[in-house]
């Protein structure tokens, strides 16, 4: 392994990852989904396995593929269901709003067509934090949630993008820039802790919706409006609400954060466990913001034993 986060030479990828993986096998489908914020549009999903529903949600600029190490195991004891968000990956990309709120509607209608309400829920990165907001909106809709190092804070880096997205022709600038070589750009801004794991075929994926128009359009929209640091506070208020009335967050929680992570840092997940003191915190050492890619046995661990842990007595299920 190089040294943690030392990025190889795009020109060095290897054709297929040194670790391989079974996500080409995965069964497929594709939903049609008539959703309220983004109209009728097309959900590829990816579904393995049998026992009760687990959804698992992906982050910013990746896709299924992200859980590619990891749900195959999930499944032996579980029905995985594992989408491309609207907007990214093999799923369609209307040309709408990407605002936090109109996601959870989406996530709501997403849950109710596939007909696995009170499933238990992963989410990684932008997808935790989704699922965090989907949580406290629709709490009879998930059992347990499992966030794995999802941004919660409006942090500076965050604000400067916001302040930077809304300049004139900002989206058109970063359209052009992706344009230019989509799987440069995947490399450039996809970290792991052991950058060995990543190769050309990641890169292929996760730039596939980059090449059109509407993916580069809804990724613009996607970076201005659902990491909207003013969202992102308004969260946290509510989160603080909860707090100081005692309340517990109203689904069993996990946070999964990396001790290591040059996209989000770890004081993040410190942060959210202090707004959320109810949910279980744990962090896991020579790992990244992809944790469940580049120590899948740690996320594996941490996160069966959350699943199948008793259900707590006096959390509300309304």
């Amino acid at each position: 392994m190089t040294r943690p986060f030392e990025q190889l030479p795009f020109s060095s990828l290897p054709e297929t990852p040194r670790v391989p993986h079974r996500y080409a096998d995965w069964p497929t489908e594709d939903l049609v989904l008539d959703s309220r914020p983004f109209g009728r549009h097309r959900v590829r999903v990816r579904t393995l396995g049998a026992g009760p529903p687990l959804l698992l949600v992906h982050g910013l600029m990746t896709s299924s593929y992200s859980f590619r190490y990891v749900a195959d195991a999930l499944a032996q004891s579980h029905r995985v269901v594992v989408p491309d968000l609207v907007g990214s990956g093999e799923s369609d990309a209307p040309d709408v709003s990407y605002r936090p709120a109109a996601y959870v509607a989406w996530l709501a209608e997403l849950v109710q067509a596939l007909r696995i309400e009170g499933c238990d829920v992963v989410g990684n990165s932008m997808g935790g934090y989704l699922a965090m907001r989907f949580a406290l909106e629709h709490p009879g809709m998930l059992r347990r949630l499992v966030n794995v190092h999802s941004p919660a804070m409006p942090l500076p880096r965050l604000r400067a993008l916001r302040l930077a997205m809304r300049a004139p022709g900002a989206a058109r600038l970063l359209g052009t820039l992706v344009q230019l070589d989509p799987e440069r750009w995947v490399h450039a801004n996809v970290h792991y802790y052991d950058e060995t794991l990543k190769s050309r075929e990641e890169c292929r994926v996760y730039a596939a919706p980059l090449r059109t128009a509407a993916g580069r359009r809804a990724f613009a929209r996607i970076l201005d409006e659902t990491l909207d640091p003013t969202a992102l506070a308004g969260f946290c208020a509510e989160l603080e609400v909860l707090r100081r009335m005692a309340e517990p967050f109203p689904v069993p929680l996990l946070l999964l954060y990396a001790e290591q992570d040059v996209m989000v840092p770890p004081e993040v997940g410190a942060a959210l466990h202090r707004l959320v003191p109810s949910a279980r915190y744990v962090t896991v050492p020579h790992a990244s913001h992809f944790l469940h890619v580049d120590a899948p046995a740690a996320f594996l661990r941490e996160t069966r034993a959350f699943l199948s842990a008793p259900e707590p007595p006096d959390l509300p299920r309304t």
